[in-house]
């Protein structure tokens, strides 16, 4: 059972860095749960604000539901007590029903809510869809604006009244004007989340914005980096953020750009740079080319006391 209400949920995420961690997977494609259990015991070992199990950076897109629930479970066994573990929900809206209450009694903390799967929908369909969720669960519950789940800053509102539960609101996006229409409207009424690819590029200003944390995807192979950039950012050390840009991140943002899906791509692919192997990524995702696995492990090199 979750140690958090959605209130204390909400505060949690919002005050410290947030990451997704990997999914592991056996060069024959399967679940390498043992290998996984392993992992969040490392990662849980930092101060974070919480964990997402089978997120977008975990490949939820190609686990199956059954997947999903192994994931979660090994990850709210194996993560110490007081790390929140949110888990996914996604696709049709009966289909992320299921996925919720599947949460609950895998023992998470709380939901991510995906887009739903294909289909482009207007401003009621969303509200609707996310209102079911929330009504299927009493754990916290953050929305994911993107792609096609582009959340308007009057239905976000629609839904902080109509859903108790709903915790967080996670931009995918990058509109400026809408996340500050709905931060001026709400406030402290939810916890707004970076949700955009290799987030530290845009944390400094997203601050500014009321956008208090983001998820980390480098967090899974540098955590130590990740914590300290993240620290950065919240202290605005401008002069050190934009230091750590120029020597890693904009670099490694560089490589990721070469073939969609490599956000998820690269981030295996520091795993095993630093020691940490999580295996291949499933299709429709390719792995880097050894040229690039190369670059990135010459970027992972030179940074000072990187720790493996």
């Amino acid at each position: 059972m979750t140690s958090f209400t959605p209130a204390e949920l909400g505060r949690r995420i919002g005050s410290g860095l947030l990451s997704f961690p990997v999914t592991h997977f056996k060069d024959d494609l399967s679940f390498d749960e043992d290998t996984y259990r392993r992992n969040i015991v490392r990662l849980g070992r930092y101060d974070v604000g919480g964990l997402f199990a089978a997120g977008g950076t975990g490949e939820f897109f190609s686990l199956t539901p059954k997947e999903v629930e192994r994931v979660v479970t090994a990850a709210t066994d194996s993560a110490p007590d007081g790390t929140p573990i949110l888990a996914p929900a996604g696709y049709g809206t009966a289909t992320a029903v299921e996925f919720a209450t599947a949460a609950e009694r895998c023992g998470a903390d709380g939901v991510l809510l995906f887009p739903p799967y294909l289909t482009e929908a207007g401003q009621e369909g969303l509200a609707q869809h996310v209102e079911a969720v929330c009504r299927a669960t009493s754990l916290g519950v953050v929305i994911y604006s993107r792609a096609n789940a582009v959340y308007s800053a009057q239905t976000v509102a629609r839904l902080a009244d109509s859903c108790p539960n709903l915790i967080g609101y996670k931009d995918g996006v990058g509109d400026i004007d809408t996340v500050t229409r709905i931060h001026a409207r709400l406030g402290e009424r939810l916890t707004y989340i970076g949700g955009l690819p290799t987030a530290e590029t845009y944390a400094l200003p997203y601050l500014q914005l009321g956008v208090t944390t983001y998820s980390s995807a480098i967090f899974n192979f540098l955590p130590e980096f990740a914590l300290d950039f993240h620290t950065a950012v919240r202290e605005l050390r401008q002069a050190d953020v934009t230091r750590m840009l120029s020597d890693f991140v904009l670099p490694y943002t560089e490589i990721r750009n070469r073939q969609a899906g490599y956000a998820v791509s690269i981030v295996k692919a520091g795993m095993t740079a630093t020691g940490h192997t999580a295996g291949p990524v499933r299709p429709p995702l390719t792995d880097l080319t050894p040229q690039e696995y190369d670059e990135l492990s010459a970027l992972i090199d030179k940074l000072p006391g990187t720790t493996v």
